[in-house]
Formats: structure tokens, sequence, C-alpha cells
């Protein structure tokens, strides 16, 4: 049982799921010019699946990619994420877990520009009551996991598009999220790179880790085990 949320139990069929959305609706400017985002949406993703997220602008992509990193709240409807209620935790309790269960791979890579690569993968346990010893070296090991572990002090400003987006999936991964969210995580590099950070969201799907890859790019979203793809805030067509 969690300490700061209720969890659904085993029984209610979600032991595998880490990302519950039930019946969950996302209104902006509610009133005659409101706009449904997400309108009763329910979806379940399961420990180790990789999906791809598609769909035309305005389709609903980023709303659930936001609900689903815990940076939206739904305008109702529920959101679980491995059990625990998102409706009952406060800003603190979001925040912490976030950092435990969430990690994100961004396009525009959101490094902090002041710190150097060890530095910006250690970023998520800043957010932890207690963040664990073996911190910098978790972080160093992710590093030369992907294949930047000879330039630890470099800044973003001193990397290419491709290292900076290595640096943020070395920082998703630091403390072995239950989710990696990528959010068109290929879509500022060149071709070779982005078939080399494609690979590496391979490696980590076959290592068991839950991935959802949000892109229009159809050869993109061809590298996921499974598609999901939305139109004006419904899933239109599920592919497994």
């Amino acid at each position: 049982m969690s300490t700061v949320a209720s969890q659904v139990p085993a029984a209610a069929g979600l032991a595998d799921s880490v990302a519950s959305l039930q019946n969950v609706s996302r209104v902006y400017n509610p009133g005659p010019n409101e706009v449904r985002a997400l309108d009763g949406f329910s979806f379940d993703f399961r420990a180790g699946e990789y999906w791809a997220i598609m769909g035309s602008s305005g389709s609903g992509k980023s709303t659930l990619l936001n609900i689903l990193g815990c940076l939206d709240r739904p305008t109702s409807g529920d959101y679980l994420v491995r059990g625990t209620r998102i409706s009952e935790l406060d800003d603190d309790e979001l925040s912490e877990l976030r950092s435990k269960e969430l990690g994100f791979v961004f396009q525009s890579y959101n490094l902090i520009a002041q710190l150097d690569v060890l530095e910006n993968i250690m970023v998520p346990l800043l957010y932890q009551d207690r963040p664990p010893a073996d911190g910098e070296e978790r972080a160093r090991m992710l590093a030369e996991r992907v294949g930047l572990g000879s330039r630890l002090t470099h800044r973003p400003k001193e990397l290419s598009g491709g290292q900076q987006q290595r640096v943020a999936i070395a920082r998703a991964l630091i403390n072995n999220p239950a989710l990696i969210l990528a959010d068109e995580a290929t879509g500022n590099l060149d071709s070779q790179t982005a078939d080399e950070i494609l690979e590496l969201f391979d490696e980590l799907h076959a290592e068991g880790k839950t991935i959802l890859l949000v892109t229009h790019e159809p050869d993109v979203g061809g590298r996921a085990q499974h598609l999901l793809k939305l139109k004006d805030g419904y899933i239109e067509e599920e592919i497994r």
C-alpha cells in the first residue's frame, strides 16, 4: 500500500499495468468554446511494451503525453502509475513520483546549459527526498552506456544534437523508471543519428523497458512493437 495514495489491488486486473488511464478527459476553456483534447480515454500500457503514439496535429497525443508524464492532470477520470492514483497526490508527492517512476526524452533535449554531462544525467536525483548514494556511479555507467564516457565534463553547447539526446536518454534512465516517455525524440536529428537513437530504444525495449514514443514519422513509429493512432482525442486505431 502506498504511503501517499491508495492503490488498485492486483485483483482489479492491473497487476502488470505501468500506466492506466480510466475514462480520462482533458478539457480546455470549459464552456461554449471548450476544446476536448481527450474525451473518455481509457487504456492500459503494460510492463515491457513499446508503443508508438501517432496522430495529426490536434489529435490529442501531446495532451496524452503530458498526462502520462504527470505534467498535466485530467479534467475528469483516473490516471494510475503502477497502481497509484495521481489525483490523490499533492504537488510534492507528484514531483517525487515523477522523478522515480518516469523518464523523459524530449525533442529539444531540455538539458541545463550550466551543467556538464554528468550533472545533467543526475538532475532527476535532485527531486528526491533521499537521493541514492550511488547516484554519481550510476550516471557514469549510463554515460558509458550511451557512448559519452569521455565527455563527462562537457556542457551541452559543446555537444552535437545526437550527443545531447544521448545525455537526455541517460538522464531518463538514472532512476530505472517504470515508464520512458519520448516526445519526437528524433525530430531534430539527421537520419543517421536518428537511427542510432532508435537503436538505443530497441536495446532498452529488449531489456524489458516500457517505452511510449510520440512521433509523426511513420518510419519511426514502425520501429515500435505496438501502434496507437489518435484522432480528435479518441483512439482511431490500435495495432498490437
